[in-house]
């Protein structure tokens, strides 16, 4: 009797792991043992070479760092080569940090150097320190953002390549902190130079799709400056803009893409410096702007590179022992920064608009 062979059933897969939504995960079940041991009782440290920490504990323990540079947008692959080197060469621990660097720590200060080499010969720089320019903080871009107008890797990418030895060595009066972003609205932060995207044209409006896609008055009250008002366009609901009102600040387009703002000749990119969210030896400032209208020219960006080298150069040569780039300025005042770069100062940079004022959203209240 011939028996009917049963097909082979593969075995059933595990659901996957929902998301946690519990914010940021705790950090000290993954730091590296002494650093937990002597969480706070850190006595004093000193930087033996540039990318090297070496803190010392009221007890006498001693923890080495090593801090690297990274690509910042990192496959799998490059993560588990970072691993293995954490692995083989340090003592299993690491972390990132908020600029995507990586802080490896030893307690035997034989790996260090063992590690620096193996960590350099892998394409991770080592440095970042003291008075270094520190690794760039950027958006996604093109990548993996909703609404971006250059490639904010893309621009980091291009401009570490030109301040690598920068990041490598101590020669900066001060730490040198460089932001850029995307797109004019979400994501560029305070810092000494920002590359921001500057959009100098209003959106551009696809009426078909407006009452489709954009919940209209959510969009009007987005616009900072009241300059988005509801209109009928061929019998269909949409909107309009004053173009007299628009500051092209791009706020209107996450709620409602088809006002598109972003244009591949329209959309700039503008330098701003002096910007500083701590309050350490002087209080925080906002960063100024002292470059506009440079082109958005991928994937070396090099009129950009240019202007930031330019300024960091007038900065390295001109500022005193641990001025910042804000403190700096404010001590030698704007006219002599703008003659020291040799940037073009136009009517542009004085702040004259006055449209706030009278608009819906105008508040004395701080907005976060």
């Amino acid at each position: 009797m011939n028996q009917v062979q049963q097909p082979i059933q593969a075995p059933k897969a595990p659901p996957p792991r929902m998301p946690d939504e519990c914010g940021v995960p705790d950090p000290v079940p993954l730091m590296h043992p002494l650093m937990r041991k002597n969480f706070g009782q850190w006595a004093w440290h000193d930087r033996p070479r540039p990318g090297v920490l070496h803190h010392v504990a009221k007890n006498g323990d001693q923890l080495w760092t090593v801090k690297a540079g990274t690509q910042r947008q990192m496959d799998v692959y490059t993560i588990r080569k970072i691993c293995d080197i954490v692995d083989k060469y340090g003592e299993g621990h690491m972390r990132f940090t908020t600029r995507s660097n990586i802080e490896i720590g030893v307690a035997d200060e034989k790996k260090v150097a063992p590690l620096i080499a193996k960590l350099e010969a892998e394409g991770f720089p080592v440095g970042g320190t003291g008075n270094s320019v520190s690794m760039i903080s950027h958006t996604q871009g093109w990548l993996h953002c909703d609404i971006p107008a250059t490639d904010a890797s893309g621009v980091v990418k291009a401009l570490m390549d030109e301040l690598y030895e920068e990041f490598k060595k101590e020669e900066m009066p001060n730490r040198v902190k460089i932001t850029t972003s995307c797109c004019q609205i979400n994501c560029g932060g305070q810092g000494d130079i920002s590359i921001n995207i500057q959009h100098t044209k209003p959106p551009k409006i696809n009426h078909d799709l407006v009452a489709n896609v954009c919940e209209r008055p959510a969009v009007i009250a987005r616009c900072p400056v009241a300059a988005i008002r509801p209109a009928l366009v061929n019998g269909k609901p949409s909107l309009e803009v004053d173009e007299r009102k628009c500051i092209c600040c791009g706020a209107c387009y996450p709620p409602c893409p088809p006002m598109q703002i972003n244009d591949p000749e329209n959309s700039k990119l503008a330098i701003w410096v002096g910007g500083k969210h701590s309050s350490t030896r002087s209080r925080p400032s906002f960063h100024k702007l002292v470059a506009a209208g440079l082109p958005n020219n991928p994937p070396r960006w090099p009129e950009v590179a240019q202007v930031v080298k330019t300024i960091l150069h007038a900065y390295k040569e001109n500022a005193r022992p641990w001025e910042r780039m804000n403190e700096w300025i404010d001590r030698i005042g704007w006219p002599r920064f703008f003659e020291l770069t040799g940037l073009p100062f136009t009517k542009f940079h004085i702040d004259d608009w006055r449209g706030g004022r009278a608009s819906l959203n105008a508040s004395s209240h701080v907005h976060f």
